[in-house]
């Protein structure tokens, strides 16, 4: 996307454990440069519109949705749908598992009919109900769906003490060491167990937070910059650094407007 696509766009921002994504409407401009990142990619766009391309020169395919495996160069075309979700899984947690499994390095193009129902929930949850968590909830699902794994929330009481910490520290740098230390374990034990539990070594997850920091203080209305110093960035440039290796382009692009931001800045503004 180009400046010109920032400007027309209006989206949100939603996460839980290990996915995150966003979900909006408009466009206008280029589509999405050709990239890879880590993360398994989910893309869907109502009614019709999407349109994907795998490799630097394949051909563009128009479709309802479509799944990329991990580090899976491909460009993304959303300027013609009505409504776009674009979701980012961790490949180490067990949805991540069970799609890599799935895809085994080959992206995925998904059944329209399959992905209808799904498309009008999301859109119900977004734009009629407005709430952060219904959007939440059918993306849960969905996920759940293609991946035939259920999302695991920690449970131990030394990972969630260390999840604590790094929570209380998102613009902090924290060590390996320290966090273990917090969860009253060796550096060693506290690495197999954090993973064990949360699907994400320490390092992924410390960064996976603070990338959610940003977007969630972008919704409420801060500035990149603010937002960027707030989550332990050294400014706004080495965070759209970060977040084009994460998600393929910089958190200028995807300006949040739609209505979950509406809500979350008049909640904002009123406590």
């Amino acid at each position: 996307m180009n400046t010109q696509t920032a400007t027309r766009y209006r989206g949100d921002f939603v996460a839980w454990t290990g996915v995150c994504g966003f979900l909006g409407e408009g466009g206008g401009g280029a589509p999405i440069e050709p990239h890879a990142h880590y993360a398994i990619q989910l893309a869907l766009g109502t009614p019709a519109g999407l349109r994907i391309r795998f490799g630097r020169h394949g051909e563009w395919q128009a479709c309802a949705a479509a799944l990329v495996p991990s580090r899976a160069v491909h460009t993304i075309d959303v300027n013609d749908c009505d409504m776009s979700v674009v979701l980012f899984i961790e490949p180490e947690t067990p949805e991540g598992k069970a799609l890599s499994a799935r895809l085994r390095g080959r992206p995925e193009l998904l059944d329209a009919d399959a992905m209808a129902v799904t498309a009008k929930r999301l859109e119900r949850a977004w734009r009629v109900e407005q709430s952060y968590e219904a959007v939440q909830a059918v993306c849960m699902q969905l996920v759940r769906d293609l991946s035939g794994a259920a999302p695991r929330e920690p449970s131990d009481p030394r990972v969630l003490a260390a999840i604590e910490y790094v929570r209380q520290r998102v613009d902090e740098t924290v060590s390996l060491p320290e966090v273990a230390k917090a969860a009253n374990l060796s550096p060693e034990r506290f690495r197999h167990l954090f993973v064990e539990e949360t699907g994400m070594p320490l390092r992924t997850y410390v960064l996976w937070r603070r990338l959610l920091h940003v977007w969630t203080l972008l919704m409420s209305g801060e500035t990149l910059s603010a937002a960027a110093h707030a989550a332990g960035f050294a400014d706004s440039a080495h965070l759209s650094r970060t977040a084009r290796t994460m998600f393929g382009l910089p958190p200028s692009v995807l300006q949040m407007r739609g209505p979950l931001s509406v809500r979350a800045r008049e909640q904002s503004h009123s406590g």
